[in-house]
């Protein structure tokens, strides 16, 4: 049997990263260095195991190029107006205000990490458990 385990991508600072995915309430699991060259930051939710997986390469020091294929990753949130009064306490703005894409829908938003990628944030649908 196959599964998804982790999304990765490259940043530019540890720790501006690793705080700015805290604040999404993720936590740092593991930090495995790849020889000279890297260090890879496993960060997850505590009940779900690493699944984003953050690139320090110790020779890239300009901003790396997203790209027009990368989309985003997504996170549930239980309630979007507290998370993003909670958000906003700490300097993380949306892009938008929170929107549905059709009616009846979750509502959702997205905001940027400190790299630039974008991150979704969907609320929960309380009755799907």
């Amino acid at each position: 049997m196959s599964e998804l385990i982790h999304t990765c991508y490259r940043i530019l600072e540890i720790e501006r990263s690793v705080a700015f995915y805290e604040k999404l309430g993720l936590v740092e699991m593991r930090r495995l260095p790849i020889g000279d060259e890297a260090i890879n930051v496993f960060m997850g939710f505590e009940d779900d195991g690493p699944r984003l997986e953050l690139t320090y390469n110790f020779d890239q020091k300009e901003p790396y190029e997203i790209g027009t294929g990368y989309g985003h990753i997504a996170i549930t949130v239980g309630d979007m107006d507290a998370t993003l009064a909670r958000l906003a306490d700490e300097g993380i703005t949306p892009e938008r205000p929170p929107y549905t894409v059709r009616r009846g829908g979750s509502k959702l938003c997205f905001v940027r990490d400190p790299d630039g990628y974008r991150i979704e944030l969907i609320e929960r649908d309380p009755g799907r458990g």
